[in-house]
């Protein structure tokens, strides 16, 4: 599963269309952030390319998880959320709520 960093200067539309890349092309990617500010800049990434992919009839979900990294030499806790293609399977149930 490719790995996309994000820091607190990325722009999350521009992760956004690396995760939908990768999502299209692979059915799953890790986004990777350390701190606050690169943690915000991912979560709205992840909801940027929610959207992109909805527009080509695909769904995501992702869950978090706490992952170890290497920086600088030094052991770092970093926020792993790995997304992944949502297989339609299951059905819509949202249109059914309605």
């Amino acid at each position: 599963m490719e790995i996309i960093k994000v820091s607190a200067s990325s722009k999350p539309t521009a992760v956004a269309g690396a995760i939908a890349s990768v999502i299209r092309t692979d059915g799953g990617a890790e986004v990777r952030a350390v701190g606050a500010g690169a943690v915000n800049q991912a979560v709205k990434a992840i909801a940027i390319a929610r959207g992109y992919l909805k527009g080509v009839n695909m769904d995501m979900v992702c869950y978090p998880e706490f992952v170890t990294s290497v920086i600088g030499g030094e052991e770092r806790t970093s926020i792993s959320f790995v997304c992944f293609y949502l297989s339609d399977e299951l059905g819509d149930e949202t249109d059914d709520e309605e």
